[in-house]
């Protein structure tokens, strides 16, 4: 499943059509790439976590 975005009132949801307002709801574009991302250091530390734990399990 994907994260879906509404695009009348701005929310997000897994499903296909918006549980708020009713309307068809989208996949929202992926961020743009840039040089200073403010989040890289926590995603690349998240992902190097849940790597650690699918190895010793």
């Amino acid at each position: 499943m994907r994260m879906r975005k509404c695009p009348r009132c701005g929310s997000y949801s897994l499903r296909d059509i918006c549980p708020q307002c009713g309307e068809n709801t989208i996949i929202p574009k992926p961020p743009k790439f840039s040089l200073e991302d403010r989040w890289g250091k926590y995603r690349r530390m998240l992902k190097r976590e849940l790597k650690k734990k699918m190895e010793t399990k």
